[in-house]
């Protein structure tokens, strides 16, 4: 690394927006508690052999043949840190790729599939769609646990293996990073959370979810495997699209294994003819995928024994409300959800009523409301609310009450509440818990509970933690404490603070240095010098030629080079 170059980083680190910065910092994976102390310190890291080679490590081929070959290169993140305002690369990143050459990957067309491979591509983005909303409909009431390589943890996967809802634990780990490419699951620390855009996705009709499914994995996919037309290479050239990094290969094939699972590629590499318009860089053609699946149903058989039978796979947006008012015993395509008192009181906690649940009903069936069930629903609307969860505002304290004062009794002495703490007062229960933790635990418990606000009317509670909007995902928020130090360590003068850097520098080193002196006659003298020490302004180091210690002001020494 020459100095000039590091000098030339840090103006234009320093030159950079606060958003531009940023981006850098996150492209070059800095951590957010470096210790630096000004530009001068960001940009000898950034050029430092260490970090040039993890950054070579992040470019496509193609970027790396321009850097190897010399010609000018230009572009954004890691690009922009190393080479110059020209886009000509930096001394060290010509060291680090000295000898290097890199050959352009050949242009390929996917082979086309045949109607065989064709049909099976299509069944299994229609399974891995349903697949995905079963594990994002879960995890909206209970977050995947998640271990620290990223994968779910064990219990979860044994739960949903279990439960039939994917094959096994490899085929769910695949789906989740689809979710994540999509942008609808986030991690949170130990947690996978359901983003927004998830709990919306999975109230959309299938073509629309096929469609942003496939939007968010093209748009996550690397710069390495993209067109200039917003599509993506064949993916046969896909293990050679970052030479230099050895983790590559294993994350092209996931690439590979998440484009299979959403039905743009078969298993041998070839392609179904919807994918071919979003390779290109078009629109998703959900269209051309639609031909293939099989249909939907907008009706269901309810039964005497309390369960709904759907004769094929019932639309999302129906499949999603029912799923409120029942549990699913069965994900095949020819699904069986169970109504209970349970469910049908916690779709009347989460805002549903019982006529709206008559309603919705009557529309769904080919058979009419059974006697039974309606009984069950009855039964369900006029117990809800039969024990009442508030926040007394004196004592901030949270009340449980009810009408039904041997229920009050029951609820004291449940052994599987001992955790709330309550305690009798009179004909109510008191507890320091909070109003929430109290709800859910007595619902949890299947008590017929509903939380009341300040003003003494029902509140909808919900369980779903959805991923935050925020710091966490955007770079400028995660890099401001940083760039706010550096920025406060950048003076107007860039000239006179890397003057002193350099000093600094030879004098840590005892180094031998030539110093260009201003004289008081306007003149300049060169003085060879063996820096020993700098402080309060002035350089102290042995004057070679007359054998003498000097003390010169650092304002009038004008440049500095090695002896």
């Amino acid at each position: 690394m020459s100095g000039a170059d590091a000098r030339a980083l840090a103006e234009r680190l320093a030159g950079m927006s606060d958003a531009q910065l940023s981006s850098l910092l996150a492209a070059r994976r800095v951590p957010m508690q470096v210790g630096w102390r000004d530009f001068f310190d960001a940009a000898e890291a950034l050029l430092s052999p260490e970090s040039v080679s993890t950054a070579l490590r992040a470019l496509p081929r193609d970027v790396l043949a321009g850097l190897a070959s010399g010609r000018p290169v230009r572009g954004d993140g890691v690009v922009s840190s190393l080479v110059d305002a020209e886009g000509r690369r930096l001394s060290a990143v010509a060291a680090a790729l000295a000898g290097a050459r890199f050959e352009s990957a050949p242009h390929e067309e996917p082979a086309h599939a045949d109607d065989t491979a064709t049909a099976h591509a299509a069944e299994r983005a229609f399974t891995s769609l349903a697949a995905l909303a079963d594990v994002l409909i879960g995890a909206l009431k209970t977050p995947l646990s998640r271990v620290g390589g990223g994968a779910v943890g064990a219990s979860d996967r044994r739960r949903l293996v279990q439960e039939e809802i994917v094959r096994d634990a490899a085929e769910l780990d695949d789906l989740v990073a689809l979710g994540e490419t999509a942008g609808l699951l986030y991690a949170v620390e130990r947690s996978w959370l359901v983003t927004d855009a998830g709990r919306e996705w999975i109230r959309r009709p299938t073509r629309s979810r096929w469609t942003l499914l496939v939007r968010g994995w093209r748009n996550a996919l690397p710069a390495g495997v993209r067109t200039p037309e917003g599509g993506w290479i064949a993916p046969s050239s896909w293990p050679v699209a970052y030479p230099l990094d050895p983790a590559w290969p294993d994350r092209a094939t996931l690439w590979g294994r998440l484009a299979v699972l959403s039905g743009l590629l078969t298993p041998e590499g070839a392609e179904p003819p919807w994918a071919a318009p979003a390779r290109r860089g078009g629109e998703p053609d959900a269209e051309g995928l639609a031909a293939f699946l099989p249909g939907e149903v907008d009706r269901v058989f309810l039964q005497n024994d309390l369960t709904a039978i759907s004769p094929g796979p019932l639309a999302p947006e129906l499949d999603v409300r029912l799923r409120t008012m029942t549990s699913r015993e069965s994900h095949a395509q020819a699904s069986t959800y169970r109504f209970t008192e349970t469910t049908l009181s916690s779709a009347i906690s989460a805002g549903e009523t019982a006529e709206g649940i008559r309603s919705f009903l009557s529309g769904l069936s080919l058979t009419g409301i059974p006697q039974p069930l309606d009984y069950l629903l009855s039964r369900a609307d006029e117990r809800h609310g039969l024990v009442r969860v508030s926040i007394e505002p004196e004592s901030g304290h949270t009340i449980v009450s009810s009408r039904d004062h041997q229920l009050i009794e029951t609820i004291g002495v449940d052994q599987a509440l001992r955790a709330l703490g309550l305690v009798f007062e009179g004909a109510l229960l008191r507890t320091k818990a909070s109003r929430d933790a109290v709800y859910w635990a007595l619902a949890d418990a299947r008590y017929p509970v509903v939380a009341l606000d300040s003003a003494g009317d029902a509140l909808s509670l919900h369980r779903q933690r959805l991923a935050a909007e925020g710091a966490e995902r955007d770079p400028a928020a995660r890099y401001a404490p940083l760039v706010a130090r550096l920025r406060g360590a950048h003076g107007n003068d860039s000239e006179a603070a890397w003057r002193e850097r350099e000093l600094d520098s030879a004098v840590r080193a005892k180094a031998l240095i030539v110093v260009e002196v201003a004289m008081p006659d306007g003149s300049t003298r060169e003085l060879t010098l063996e820096a020993s020490g700098l402080g309060g302004g002035r350089l102290r180091g042995r004057d070679r030629a007359a054998d003498v210690e000097r003390t010169l002001p650092v304002a009038l020494i004008r440049s500095v080079r090695p002896a």
